[in-house]
């Protein structure tokens, strides 16, 4: 069995997609419409084959993404090396993201680092 892909709503489709895009080189596909219901998707590829589904309809409420809720709790990233973790985490901080924990590494032996992403989606980053 394999995950097929992970589906996140967001408020700005265009910046959710480029934030991927532009830091985690994702590739995404032409995009689709539904005029009826309004909503409007990317699916992302991620290298490996892993995607996601950015979408954006009319009518679904905002939550505190930060927040301890129960659901999904964040995205994580598997960057290759310390060395590649360090490098985003500071990347991303540099542009403006808040960085809420790390780089470290976690009691489970894990080296990762997790940043508030775009709309304040956590995303966690590790070797």
């Amino acid at each position: 069995m394999t995950l097929e892909h992970i589906a996140l709503y967001v408020s700005d489709l265009e910046a959710a997609r480029a934030f991927f895009v532009d830091y985690f080189e994702a590739e995404p596909n032409d995009g689709y419409h539904n005029p009826r219901t309004g909503l409007r998707t990317y699916f992302l590829t991620f290298a490996g084959g892993s995607r996601l589904e950015l979408m954006r309809r009319p009518g679904i409420p905002e939550a505190g993404a930060r927040e301890a809720r129960l659901g999904y709790a964040h995205v994580a990233f598997k960057l290759g090396s310390r060395e590649a973790v360090n490098a985003l985490t500071e990347r991303l901080a540099a542009d403006g993201y808040a960085v809420v924990s790390g780089p470290r590494t976690t009691g489970d032996g894990y080296y990762e680092s997790c940043v508030e992403g775009f709309e304040g989606n956590l995303i966690e980053l590790t070797e």
